[in-house]
């Protein structure tokens, strides 16, 4: 089975079970396991970090028993917590990874970018006081589109085999008073998305934002790029997988933005 999972990553401790705490992992395999009747094991698309969110997060499990996809969904959420639930599911194939068959992983980026501090989405956005300059980042975001050597912007605990990642498209955009930076990728590594905002957040001021991220990019340092950006601004956005496999897609509703009021469609 397989199934598209939303969640306020505020609270958690990332989606990666560990054993010192709990996380969204653990609380998406006790909901399916109390539906199934047995333990489940629920393999994600892309592990989410501490207080990152996600909108269309893909997950599979493997189980003997039959139960009909919204018996799987209304089941489960009666056993989640209100920042985690499950929005859709089906049966997909023996060879279905939700990791390993995922063609393309789109995540979204937001950052509220005014001089007063936001209070409803204080776990939701970013927030910068310095104006930002949108078009400026997103030309310098354009640098990187491609089959890259992304180590500049790898954390030190990534852990990684490779550093090369591809990306298919990469877009910055102002709404009001909300910046939405959005990067498609393969892959990602440890911290990539959130390098990269860090750092076209730091060129986006220069002579030539678009230079200085060349630059940086072929250098290969992670001490040269920008810091890390906060958690709270990262969205798994959408993760797209070949028709065959049959994965449900994400509901009319969560391409709604998260931002209430920004002005997104």
């Amino acid at each position: 089975m397989a199934a598209v999972v939303e969640y306020d990553g505020s609270g958690f401790a990332g989606w990666q079970s560990q054993s010192h705490c709990v996380t969204i992992q653990d609380h998406v395999q006790q909901a399916l396991s109390f539906v199934a009747g047995h333990p489940v094991e629920a393999i994600c698309a892309g592990r989410t970090d501490s207080g990152v969110h996600a909108i269309g997060q893909v997950i599979h499990f493997d189980t003997p028993v039959l139960r009909t996809p919204r018996a799987w969904v209304l089941g489960a959420n009666t056993r989640l917590p209100p920042g985690i639930a499950l929005q859709s599911a089906a049966a997909v194939g023996a060879g279905f990874h939700a990791r390993h068959s995922a063609m393309r992983r789109t995540y979204r980026y937001y950052i509220v970018n005014r001089s007063a501090r936001p209070a409803l989405q204080r776990l939701r956005a970013a927030w910068m006081h310095r104006p930002l300059d949108a078009a400026a980042m997103h030309a310098a975001a354009q640098v990187l589109l491609g089959e890259r050597d992304f180590s500049a912007f790898r954390s030190k605990e990534c852990q990684s085999k490779t550093t090369v990642r591809r990306l298919h498209a990469a877009t910055v955009s102002r709404h009001g008073d909300v910046i939405c930076c959005e990067i498609t990728a393969n892959a990602f590594l440890h911290h990539m998305v959130r390098n990269i905002v860090g750092t076209l957040v730091e060129v986006q001021h220069g002579a030539d934002p678009a230079a200085s991220m060349a630059e940086i990019l072929a250098g290969r340092d992670r001490q040269r790029a920008g810091a890390t950006a906060p958690p709270a601004g990262l969205y798994l956005w959408r993760v797209d997988y070949a028709d065959s496999h049959g994965v449900p897609a994400p509901l009319p509703g969560l391409l709604l933005p998260p931002l209430y009021g920004s002005g997104l469609h």
